[in-house]
């Protein structure tokens, strides 16, 4: 900094200055300052300038997500690395794969590196280590799962009611062998979703067409080739989870029976409505669910305790075609 000072002809605390954005500098004294660090190759060490700053503050987010490939987590993740830049905050990225070891593995490198805030889609192990961030005054904001940490905040989805309203609609047309998909069972919106499907069954679900526990598109795709052979299977299903949903309907295109069996995923897909039928489902927003999770993550860093402990964010239902098949339109 010293010897791009002496380039630029201004004093040390003006480098200072222009390099952390601070008001005050002469848009042509910045502009000199900025040419000088080109030519000596001068690049400013973040990593420094927070152990200087009086709230040593390291400028990053850490966001946590289940998956960052899956459809969701990428949507959610990238509503979050936009609010991020408009703060001038680098967001560092990472995948627990629903494992509670390699969550906490994650959380402490976060730890480590100092990350101002935390946005978390927690697994349901870790929440004593995140309880200690917040205790430190680390700001933590969960998203799709709610914390039961009095200092968090967090951000989901009306799973129940999402769930509920597609079950009721399909039971509308006349369906009462729904086959319900569910993930791992001991996640907060798995559990939710099954008790929106119980509740729209109104005491009419078969267990038989319960099939929980299920880790992908393959599991999915084998259980549903299971409950269509059965004597009397489903006229109807619902998958509770994006990657169920590919799973199911890929089992229904390879029997060709994707026209006769009505079919509703959780979360929406790529290319969904380009299918034929189209897929119907229930959609949440994971870019507004990313966008509040980070507005709360801000707020909290910017001193406001005022939030509500739990944002529910509205899902829609997309009806395109797949989930509007009447029954009886399988023989046998």
């Amino acid at each position: 900094m010293r010897d791009v000072a002496t380039a630029a002809g201004v004093g040390l605390a003006t480098v200072s200055r222009v390099f952390s954005g601070a008001p005050g500098v002469r848009p042509e004294v910045a502009e000199r300052v900025t040419a000088a660090a080109l030519r000596l190759g001068y690049r400013r060490d973040a990593a420094a300038s927070s152990l200087r700053r009086a709230d040593r503050r390291s400028g990053t987010v850490g966001l946590l997500l289940a998956d960052v490939a899956n459809p969701f987590a990428a949507a959610l993740h990238r509503a979050v690395e936009d609010a991020a830049v408009t703060r001038g905050v680098l967001v560092l990225a990472g995948s627990s794969d629903e494992s509670a070891e390699r969550e906490l593995a994650v959380i402490e490198t976060f730890r480590s590196r100092r990350v101002d805030a935390l946005i978390v889609m927690p697994s349901g192990g870790t929440d004593l280590a995140l309880a200690e961030m917040c205790a430190q005054g680390t700001p933590v904001v969960s998203v799709d799962r709610p914390l039961e940490i009095p200092a968090a905040r967090s951000v989901v989805a009306d799973n129940r009611g999402g769930a509920r309203d597609a079950v009721s609609r399909l039971r509308a047309l006349g369906h009462r062998r729904i086959a319900f998909f569910g993930d791992r069972c001991d996640l907060w919106t798995a559990q939710e979703r099954l008790a929106g499907y119980a509740e729209a069954m109104a005491g009419e679900m078969d267990r038989a067409l319960v099939c929980r526990g299920l880790a992908g598109a393959e599991q999915a795709e084998q259980a549903t080739a299971r409950l269509l052979a059965l004597p009397h299977p489903p006229t109807a299903l619902f998958t509770a989870q994006n990657l169920l949903t590919i799973g199911a309907r890929r089992a229904l295109q390879v029997r060709g029976e994707q026209r006769l069996i009505a079919h509703v995923g959780f979360d929406d897909l790529p290319l969904g409505d380009l299918l034929d039928p189209p897929m119907s489902v229930v959609a949440q927003d994971p870019a507004r669910m990313g966008a509040v999770a980070a507005q709360a993550a801000f707020a909290l860093l910017d001193g406001d305790s005022g939030l509500p402990p739990c944002t529910v964010l509205r899902t829609r239902y997309l009806a395109r075609g797949s989930g509007e098949i009447p029954p009886g339109l399988r023989a046998g």
